[in-house]
């Protein structure tokens, strides 16, 4: 209270301030002297000027300090980065700590035995990427792929992988040489087989998960008894490109959370270049912990890459991913903190619910509405139940961020990098819980953008696919024989289904207008049977876990609309074959979503929760 008292004797702030930062102190267990950048009683110019006259400490001005490549060798970057502190030279060539707090500096750095200036915690951000920004990009690029290859999708097709394509399209060609109608009668069957295999899969999932809720539920009891003083600091990541219009929104609906304000390390990355979002940041005046972190131009041009650049400036113990459009539910990350002190040790992520505020645009994001209720209120579930890998969602998913360094993080060639992480963490012996939470993002409104979105998850469903099939064996020992199975049906299997829908759509057609003898030739009886029951029975399937999708939410107004899902698959397969091409032609190239076509809600969103 050192400097509060100091700035209320000189009438600075008034007794109701000093009274109100006395008691945030104690109850959030932080110091009362950051509040008062946090509740904005006064300048950062005050603030400079005031913390100087009392701890005796100089101001440096950020554009005369040097990076001293001698003092940061004492002391690894963690240290540095936890005390928001950095080494620096000052003009005159002496060595020196430069810090937001150098009155409180931790042990590691006390001992450096050399002096301390003060910076403001929003000029340590830009120093640090001054500093040390050419090292992070090259580990946010290439630190997966230099420490584990073989979990890096930087390589499309191995040589392996090309050499049993080249293998199986040989004895393709050579079977259909030897036996034409056979070779195509067992194919057909076969991918017919694969193809019911991965619908019936996808239909337990919601039928599991339709007989229980998600499996961590947080009561408002709970949330009443935590001690805002034990929570710890909560970092949130929010990658952001060229969307100027959802910035001051964005900062609005993070500073509501229900979390001590102060105790949110807030990363807003946005790219080198991006001028207008950058100004629409700094114009919005957010908080002095919401800091903006530039992500130099590197390739790929990926939101994972610009994720794991953030990673380096993050001090929180928990970490948070939200996208730029987000609104969260306030009690959202309170419930996490509960939920992981609740969980076994081995959970590494904490997946929230998403749906849209958007949902009664028109009638793509009705169905959009539709397909998000079936995967986080029903399959996720039904996959946690079952005790098979939970590919991530790309947004609301919450880590133990030692953890998440020491998974590698993100792969910056993956354009799905949750779902690549989500495996990544179960072959580590590490499992995902979804909770009771939900963020609810806008919907796709536009039919362009749809495509454009969908394709780059398909392409990245292909791609993890391909980096962990790399050694099916290792797979199958590493993560169990039934793991291994809803791995292959549900991310192997998902682009698969959407391929082969308009194929057999087409075949069935043709065959039933042109009774064509080529096509009844590869359809004897038995199998002509079992493809109609794929067709009829899978989209009736499809139908049906669309109709449960609006009991959880009581959106029954949906329930209509699931009737229309045939056509939306028939959009799922414009996707993947979109999704197959770039796979082949630009593996890592990231299908920029257009946000802020629809109007953002004044207030959160009215539909029901994921816990009704």
């Amino acid at each position: 209270m050192q400097l509060v008292n100091h700035l209320f004797e000189r009438g600075e702030i008034d007794a109701a301030q000093r009274s109100h930062l006395e008691r945030q102190s104690i109850a959030w267990g932080v110091a009362a002297h950051p509040l008062l950048r946090t509740f904005a009683m006064v300048t950062p110019e005050l603030y400079l000027a005031r913390y100087e006259s009392v701890y005796r400490c100089p101001r440096a001005l950020p554009a005369d300090l040097k990076f001293s490549s001698e003092l940061a060798a004492l002391a690894p970057w963690e240290v540095w980065r936890h005390a928001l502190a950095l080494p620096v030279a000052l003009h005159d060539g002496s060595r020196a700590i430069a810090a937001a707090d150098p009155a409180n500096l931790p042990t590691e750095l006390q001992r450096l035995r050399v002096p301390a200036v003060l910076i403001l915690e929003e000029e340590w951000v830009d120093l640090a990427g001054v500093f040390f920004g050419a090292h992070f990009m090259d580990q946010a690029v290439n630190g997966l792929a230099r420490a584990h290859p073989h979990l890096s999708a930087r390589r499309t097709f191995t040589n392996a992988q090309l050499g049993a394509l080249w293998g199986v399209g040989t004895l393709f060609l050579a079977c259909v040489w030897l036996d034409a109608r056979l070779t195509f009668i067992v194919v057909n069957c076969l991918l017919n087989v694969f193809f019911a295999l991965c619908v019936g899969f996808k239909t337990l999932l919601a039928f599991i998960g339709s007989t229980r809720n998600v499996s961590q539920k947080v009561t408002p009891l709970e949330i009443e008894r935590l001690d805002e003083a034990a929570l710890p600091t909560y970092t949130i990541l929010v990658p952001v490109y060229k969307e100027p219009s959802v910035v001051a929104n964005l900062i609005r609906q993070l500073a509501n959370l229900n979390y001590p304000l102060c105790k949110l390390d807030v990363k807003v990355l946005l790219e080198t270049g991006d001028d207008e979002t950058i100004a629409a940041f700094r114009a919005a005046n957010p908080p002095p912990n919401f800091h903006a972190i530039i992500v130099p131009d590197a390739q790929p041009k990926t939101k994972p890459k610009a994720c794991n650049y953030g990673l380096y400036f993050s001090n929180g113990h928990y970490l948070a991913i939200f996208d730029a459009e987000d609104f969260p539910e306030p009690d959202q990350l309170e419930k996490v903190v509960i939920a992981f002190r609740k969980l076994p040790d081995h959970v590494v992520c904490i997946q929230g619910c998403l749906n849209y505020f958007n949902w009664r645009d028109n009638l793509l994001t009705r169905m959009f509405t539709l397909e998000y209720s079936s995967w986080f209120d029903y399959n996720l579930p039904g996959m946690e139940a079952l005790k098979v890998p939970i590919p991530l969602g790309g947004t609301s998913n919450h880590f133990k961020i030692d953890r998440l360094r020491e998974l590698g993080a993100w792969d910056p060639y993956n354009v799905t990098e949750d779902a690549d992480l989500g495996l990544r963490a179960s072959a580590r012996g590490y499992t995902v819980a979804t909770i009771d939470s939900t963020t609810y993002e806008e919907a796709n409104c536009a039919y362009g953008n749809w495509i454009r979105q969908r394709s780059r998850w398909i392409k990245g469903y292909m791609q993890t696919f391909l980096v962990h099939m790399r050694n099916p064996v290792k797979l199958a020992r590493t993560i169990g024989l039934r793991g291994f199975i809803g791995f292959t049906l549900f991310i192997g299997g998902t682009p698969l289904v959407f391929l082969l829908n308009p194929i057999l759509w087409l075949l069935l057609v043709l065959w039933l207008v042109t009774r064509a003898e080529a096509i009844a030739e590869i359809f004897p009886a038995w199998l002509f049977y079992l493809s109609f029951a794929n067709l009829a029975v899978g989209n009736l399937m499809a139908i049906y876990t669309c109709v449960l999708a609006v009991f959880r939410r009581g959106n029954y107004s949906l329930g209509i609309y699931s009737l229309l899902n045939p056509l939306y698959w028939i959009m799922h397969s414009i996707a993947s074959y979109k999704g197959l091409w770039q796979l082949i032609v630009k593996p890592f190239y990231w299908e920029k979503t257009t946000h802020g076509l629809s109007a953002l809600p004044v207030s959160f969103p009215d539909t029901t929760s994921s816990n009704a």
